[in-house]
């Protein structure tokens, strides 16, 4: 792992159209309730199974609520052989700071589910 990234730094990457993988290690309901553009959704218990799919990237940053669980998702990327050359990544104040700067994709909600779903974070 190469450290953490600033929200701003991960948002400027995506605007310049950069060659950066955005892993957001969520579950699949809460990626598809709201989400990065351009991210992908690797659930972290999925990742051990998964991490081959990352082989032979340049740039990988690693997204979660908060910015703590990534942190241990960038080192197991980091870690794989194939991704040795990968600069590697965990965004610092996780998809929580994001949002509130920048705004996350979200599906449309009708209003009936939206008052009894849990918050994506």
């Amino acid at each position: 792992m190469d450290g953490e990234i600033s929200t701003d730094e991960v948002k400027e990457l995506l605007e310049a159209d950069a060659d950066v993988r955005i892993v957001d290690i969520r579950d699949e309901r809460n990626f598809e309730h709201s989400h990065i553009p351009g991210s992908e959704n690797i659930p972290f218990h999925e990742l051990t199974d998964r991490v081959d799919e990352l082989e032979g990237e340049d740039h990988i940053v690693t997204v979660c609520p908060h910015g703590k669980a990534s942190v241990q998702a960038a080192q197991l990327i980091g870690s794989y052989e194939g991704t040795a050359d990968a600069r590697v990544e965990s965004m610092a104040g996780g998809l929580d700071k994001y949002g509130m700067k920048f705004g996350l994709v979200r599906e449309a909600d009708s209003e009936d589910e939206s008052a009894d779903r849990e918050s994506p974070f």
